[in-house]
């Protein structure tokens, strides 16, 4: 029989090598679970927050999973990672990785939102709809967030509303430049490379431009949205309970 290093060093996937050892510990145990969280906060939180509560990856401390949510097919996943999206494998041994999973079954438990998400629809379509989108209608400035409640928790959205700042995607920094003729441009940072930058500026449209024929430019990690801190407490909790309710069909505890 082809031992697991073998089959590493042949470029079997790891649901090869997974199989001959991937059996389920009888019970996850809290040394489990401390385990695992130390090789999330690692090697996961990048994405999917340092407490799994979302981020560039969706929210996994719900126990919402919607590529399958047997423990088996999160072992899956987590070691093979999920063709056509960023998730890649995490190639370990079967015992490390069932620690992860032991940590995302501890984190298992659904929020509820209290405000009232009907009538955050209409605060959204008041106060955000100029830049954001929700099943194709909206502006285009900022993130699409038809499912957002996919992939932030309660808290995530909370904080993004009140304090955009702190935590802001590259594809949404604030580029700031002056061209050749003097005339300031300001947009959303797409792509650059030495040469030139490409942004959608605030009246939405496509910008190249050589940085030579710039007098001056600059990127900030900051957001063009503003913070909603001193929204009335009522309006906050019918805002947020909104944006939670925007989720994928489908999906299971």
């Amino acid at each position: 029989m082809l031992t697991r290093a073998m089959l590493m060093l042949i470029g079997a996937s790891a649901a090869t090598v997974l199989a001959q050892d991937a059996s389920r510990p009888a019970q996850f145990t809290q040394a489990d679970r401390d385990a695992g969280a130390k090789t999330f906060r690692s090697h996961c939180s990048t994405c999917h927050g340092m407490n799994a509560e979302g981020g560039r990856g969706p929210n996994l401390a719900q126990g919402v999973f919607y590529r399958g949510s047997s423990d088996e097919e999160l072992l899956r996943n987590i070691s093979d990672g999920i063709t056509g999206t960023e998730m890649p494998g995490l190639f370990y041994s079967p015992d490390r990785v069932w620690q992860v999973v032991a940590y995302l079954r501890s984190l298992a438990q659904r929020e509820n939102a209290t405000g009232d998400h009907a009538r955050g629809a209409t605060l959204f379509a008041a106060k955000c709809a100029g830049c954001h989108r929700v099943a194709g209608q909206g502006g285009r400035l900022g993130p699409d967030l038809t499912q957002i409640g996919s992939s932030r928790s309660l808290r995530h959205l909370r904080a993004a509303i009140t304090n955009p700042d702190a935590d802001v995607r590259e594809r949404y920094w604030r580029v700031s430049a002056t061209s050749g003729d003097g005339k300031p441009v300001q947009g959303s940072l797409l792509n650059e490379d030495t040469y030139t930058v490409q942004f959608i500026d605030d009246a939405g449209n496509l910008k190249s431009l050589a940085k030579s024929d710039l007098r001056g430019y600059s990127v900030a990690k900051k957001s063009k949205m503003p913070g909603f801190a001193k929204l009335p407490a009522s309006d906050l909790d019918d805002l947020v309970a909104y944006l939670s309710s925007l989720r994928r069909p489908g999906g299971s505890r």
